[in-house]
């Protein structure tokens, strides 16, 4: 399934500059940037439970606002994409 992640992490003291590096740092390893605050990630259901839960463990839910989206199938009819950035097709090989 396609998860999109999106946050925004108050950076306004040093505690939640940290905050916003490590949500970054756990989207990062479990899918790709598609703008600065917003994340791809292909995963299933047990992946979606572990990225959620690791997740809430980084934020403060007093400051800070987590938003997950589960995109349904078939993803091609939900996704229009416009500009220089195309996302990597998890589907395909990768070539680098």
């Amino acid at each position: 399934m396609l998860i999109i992640v999106t946050y925004d992490v108050s950076t306004e003291t040093r505690a939640g500059r940290r905050r916003l590096r490590r949500v970054a740092k756990v989207c990062e390893s479990m899918g790709q940037r598609v703008q600065k605050s917003v994340f791809e990630c292909r995963v299933d259901l047990m992946q979606l439970e572990q990225l959620e839960r690791r997740l809430l463990a980084e934020i403060d839910e007093e400051e800070d606002n987590l938003r997950l989206y589960r995109l349904t199938e078939p993803v091609d009819l939900h996704v229009r994409e416009y500009g220089k950035f195309k996302a990597i097709n998890f589907e395909e090989p990768l070539i680098i």
